[in-house]
């Protein structure tokens, strides 16, 4: 196989693992978007994240490592394994499952400032938590 196809298909492999964690997060399928100067990267972020680290992924310590650029013309095949493609996948879901919960961290450390400054009975409270962490943030700066 062609190095520039393995590349591609590990790359897309790890752009499926970026849709893969857009449905399993509380986020779901949201345009990236900015939120009291918290960037939200959103499933577009999650796609080109999980897409470079699975390709980083398998250039540094994959079949890829091996791979002389300067030199393709001696070697005309490639193997790409499904264990590479699967590795890809599941990179791709981590990579993209970081950057997700690095945003959420961020958008839950809002919500305790602006929680701090209003007056809510737990009720109210047990209301609010409910959702992801950009609809937490929402639903307390609107009570």
């Amino acid at each position: 196989m062609n190095a520039w196809t393995c590349a591609a298909l590990i790359t897309l492999a790890g752009a499926l693992g970026g849709v893969v964690n857009a449905l399993v997060t509380d986020n779901g399928f949201v345009l990236p978007q900015s939120r009291r100067g918290i960037w939200c990267a959103g499933f577009l972020s999650n796609i080109i994240v999980g897409a470079f680290s699975a390709f980083s992924s398998w250039a540094f310590y994959g079949s890829g490592a091996g791979i002389d650029l300067g030199n393709l013309a001696e070697r005309t095949q490639i193997s790409l394994r499904f264990s590479a493609l699967a590795g890809a996948l599941l990179v791709g879901v981590a990579g993209a499952r970081w950057i997700t919960n690095e945003v959420d961290k961020r958008l839950l450390k809002e919500t305790v400032k602006v929680a701090g400054t209003k007056k809510l009975t737990s009720e109210e409270c047990e209301e609010l938590v409910k959702g992801s962490a950009l609809q937490v943030l929402k639903r307390v700066e609107a009570a």
